[in-house]
């Protein structure tokens, strides 16, 4: 049984040239490059502008990385054509968010603020009460959109904190609720 997501072919956007060398990816664009390496045991067929992602044979040990070299090499294309972005949202009073030089620094109810250093490749941008994460390798992104979240993780019970855009805080009752008073 075959992986769905590594069936799927991946069309190679204008400026975006891929260079398979063994198991190194290389992929260029307007935004940068991106390198990877690909599972062993799984190959990129590369035709008139699509990719395809190859197993070397059919063992049941290949297919967990079938579907994940497709990905892999899916957000890397579409990394370097159009880049990727993670929102994250200040809700509490007092709670600010500011941008000095290329650091984040956050004023979250802490008696000090908290200063939040990107990777390079990655930009940290705030506008009113909206923190936005951006750059081209979707991991990475992921990772410090995440770091900064856990700073101030949304209560449940205020539903106060750091919160991704559109993320739903489940809300809890308060003591007298439960008592049923």
């Amino acid at each position: 049984m075959a992986s769905n997501i590594g069936k799927k072919t991946i069309q190679v956007k204008d400026g975006v040239t891929i260079v398979a060398n063994g198991q190194m990816v290389t992929v260029s664009g307007t935004k940068g490059t991106l390198e990877a390496k690909i599972p062993v045991g799984t190959s990129l067929d590369i035709t008139d502008g699509v990719i395809t992602v190859k197993k070397v044979n059919e063992s049941r040990e290949l297919e967990k990385f079938y579907g994940l070299t497709r990905a892999m090499v899916n957000n890397m294309v579409e990394g370097v054509s159009k880049g990727f972005e993670k929102k994250l949202e200040l809700s509490g009073v007092g709670y600010r968010a500011k941008v000095e030089g290329r650091d984040l620094i956050l004023n979250v109810g802490y008696a000090n603020p908290v200063k939040i250093t990107p990777p390079e490749g990655i930009q940290i941008g705030v506008a009113e009460n909206t923190i936005t994460v951006s750059g081209i390798n979707k991991q990475i992104v992921g990772d410090v959109a995440s770091n900064i979240r856990k700073v101030r993780v949304p209560d449940p019970y205020k539903a106060k904190g750091i919160k991704y855009v559109g993320e739903h805080i489940r809300r809890k009752a308060g003591k007298t609720a439960a008592k049923g008073a």
